[in-house]
């Protein structure tokens, strides 16, 4: 059988005045049974005004469909395609429910004449998709204190979860072939379903935390796949873009992921497969934003990395202007966790490169490639009594706080959020030491630790190539400049040539469970780690 795009791309006519009538025309199909698709159900939120929601299904070709919302005497007309599809767009509506939506499919000179599908429980607010590997798809029940966190869910009945299946397809489909959850009521039940089932824990802190500061429904689509690079959810436009091949790097050696680069479909090229099957088919619904935790599974070709991420990024934000007709914001708010440690003294060089191609090589966001991004820093989260892997840190509330945080400055637009951990503003040389000064935002520092940094010692100036240079520990001296409580000093006495630039946390691992050396008070207490950063000193030639 023939797959079928969306059909909000490349046709699409705006349905959402009051009987208002339009058809859409995209490939052919017919037969298809009158229904909703797969990621709309009862109990779910659909997305609050400012924007406008859509609700899509498929049903007879050419039948006419009226959808009815109440309370209240909404009505809106539309015709189903050739393909067996139909949509409409509905008006503006406040956070609030419940609701019940009704869609009636109208048959000419048939018995019965009419088909009733209905939606009930129906809210209105912010519908936030949860996306990535391993990470992501850990759920709330292998976590810390999953107990009592699971029990706690009874008292959010206005978060409704969600769960894609995990499926994967070689060519883009336009409904989900698999639904794990279907919309549920936050409850103990539905948070607490199982190892890797659902429901997603960073996904679920993420969203109680911000329902608890936003205090209107929260909806959450978790659609995450363990052990999938990023090639494996980014579009064929966006691996075209970034010079990826067909297939990916071979493993010299098993990998700690759980597991890593799994097949999906049949065949060597696996790439595109999670696009077209877990993210092509909700690109009609609309959305508030996205949240992203993967990079693992990249970390043994992390160089692609740098243009994959942002270029998936502008893709999916495209992806979903487009399918949901310009009801989606085009440059949505999403919002990422940097990868956190794995092995213990590795010198392995994989994940702080990428954490550093995570920000597009500028160590923080958003940042002028990626604007309306958002991110929180996780290397310090990683334990290693973690029973699921030392790569799957079980504290998932404090991920779910810090990154809360930066959606509350960056998606909700709260200027007095302290949301970034501290990060240098310049660097300033002495006879035996560096001092790093940190920017105004980071306030009084604090240091838990005193190792992380390394300098480059180079033979030549204003570089460090590794042909020649090195990089070698510098130890802090000072751990609080006496003129500055924003700023550590570090010694340079283990290079005995060109200092050129200063690293942190550039391991695998870099410190022990919240022992990183530098951290920042965020707002509401929360201390924030600074990131990974690498900056280089400009020495005067002569």
């Amino acid at each position: 059988m023939a797959m079928i795009r969306p059909f909000g791309r490349g046709a699409w006519w705006d349905c959402g005045l009051v009987l208002c009538l339009c058809t859409l025309f995209v490939s052919s199909g017919e037969g298809l049974p009158f229904k909703f698709a797969s990621v709309y159900g009862d109990h779910m939120v659909l997305q609050q005004a400012p924007h406008r929601a859509v609700v899509w299904g498929q049903g007879d070709p050419g039948s006419n469909v009226t959808v009815r919302i109440t309370p209240g005497d909404s009505e809106f007309k539309t015709v189903n395609s050739d393909a067996g599809l139909w949509n409409v767009t509905l008006d503006p509506m406040k956070a609030g429910g419940p609701y019940n939506i009704t869609a009636i499919q109208h048959f000419k000179g048939v018995t019965p004449l009419e088909a009733i599908r209905k939606l009930f429980d129906v809210m209105f607010g912010d519908v936030w998709v949860c996306s990535g590997q391993s990470n992501m798809q850990f759920t709330v029940m292998m976590g810390f204190n999953s107990t009592e966190e699971i029990l706690a869910a009874n008292n959010y009945p206005n978060i409704r979860l969600f769960t894609a299946g995990l499926v994967g397809s070689d060519t883009p489909l336009s409904n989900l072939d698999r639904v794990e959850q279907p919309w549920s009521v936050a409850s103990a039940a539905s948070v607490g379903g199982g190892m890797w089932n659902y429901f997603s824990a960073l996904c679920w802190f993420y969203g109680r935390d911000l329902y608890d500061t936003l205090q209107y429904p929260i909806g959450l689509v978790a659609s995450s796949f363990e052990g999938t690079p990023i090639e494996y959810w980014s579009s064929p436009d966006v691996l075209k873009k970034c010079n990826v091949n067909d297939t990916l790097p071979k493993k010299d050696k098993p990998s700690t992921d759980h597991p890593k680069h799994i097949p999906i479909v049949s065949g060597d090229n696996q790439n595109s497969v999670l696009w077209n099957a877990m993210i092509h088919p909700i690109l009609n619904m609309t959305i508030k934003g996205a949240i992203w935790y993967q990079g693992e599974s990249n970390a043994d070709h992390p160089d692609s990395y740098l243009c994959l991420f942002p270029a998936m990024i502008d893709s999916w934000r495209s992806s979903w202007y487009l399918g949901t007709g310009g009801q989606t914001d085009p440059t949505f708010p999403f919002g990422f966790m940097q990868i956190s440690g794995n092995v213990p003294g590795s010198t392995n060089l994989g994940y702080p490169e990428i954490r550093w191609h995570q920000t597009a090589d500028y160590g923080y966001v958003p940042n002028p490639k990626m604007e309306k991004v958002f991110m929180a820093v996780a290397m310090d989260l990683w334990r290693p009594d973690s029973p699921w892997l030392t790569v799957h840190p079980q504290d998932k509330q404090d991920m779910g706080t810090r990154l809360s945080l930066a959606a509350r400055a960056v998606a909700y637009g709260d200027k007095n959020i302290k949301f970034q951990g501290p990060f240098p503003s310049s660097l300033e040389l002495g006879s035996s030491t560096v001092v790093v000064l940190y920017g105004p935002e980071a306030g009084h520092i604090e240091v838990r630790s005193t190792g992380g940094f390394e300098v480059c010692c180079s033979s030549v100036k204003n570089t460090c190539d590794e042909a020649t240079a090195a990089w070698v520990e510098a130890p802090m001296v000072h751990t609080i400049h006496p003129n500055a409580t924003n700023s550590v000093t570090v010694s340079t006495d283990n290079c005995h040539k060109i200092v050129t630039a200063v690293r942190y946390a550039w391991r695998e691992t870099p410190c022990g469970f919240k022992m990183c050396p530098v951290y920042g008070m965020g707002s509401m207490q929360v201390p924030l780690p600074a990131p990974p950063f690498i900056m280089y000193m400009r020495v005067p030639q002569g």
